[in-house]
């Protein structure tokens, strides 16, 4: 089981992708000239990328018969993930990458306290507390001034 420094590395270096992917994706869009087809070529390139994976790691296909089990909102991953890659395809050039991964990671981060204090789609409680508070607050603060000063 990977320590929680291992998991912190990881999530560092997921998030060095965002900007990095949006810069490749936005150089995309100059060839479509569509944020939207752009994006819809990077999710299929991601798309065979991870059958590519689980074919080749054997993952088995869920049973069919479970599915009912399940909330309808559990496709609106897709959705969510098509609207982020299209906006950031759409903003990188306006904003450019910090500015634009600034106001993304608040906006991340605001909306993940209300997850977190409601305990909503699964996450458990974890009530907002003037710390927490403080720290959101100080992330928005900081795409503030990253950008306007």
């Amino acid at each position: 089981m990977l320590s929680i420094l291992a998991y912190l590395i990881l999530a560092l270096a997921a998030g060095a992708c965002l900007p990095t992917q949006a810069g490749i994706n936005a150089h995309l869009n100059l060839w479509t000239r569509s944020p939207v087809l752009a994006a819809a070529i990077s999710f299929a390139v991601g798309t065979m990328a991870l059958i590519l994976y689980a074919l080749v790691r054997r993952v088995p296909l869920p049973a069919a018969t479970g599915l009912s089990a399940y909330p309808w909102w559990v496709w609106s991953g897709g959705f969510l993930g098509a609207f982020f890659v299209a906006t950031t395809v759409f903003l990188a050039p306006k904003l450019g990458a910090t500015s634009m991964l600034a106001f993304i990671v608040a906006g991340q981060m605001l909306a993940s306290l209300l997850l977190d204090h409601f305990g909503l789609i699964g996450y458990p409680v974890q009530t907002v507390n003037l710390w927490r508070l403080t720290g959101a607050v100080m992330v928005a603060g900081g795409a503030v001034l990253i950008r306007f000063y």
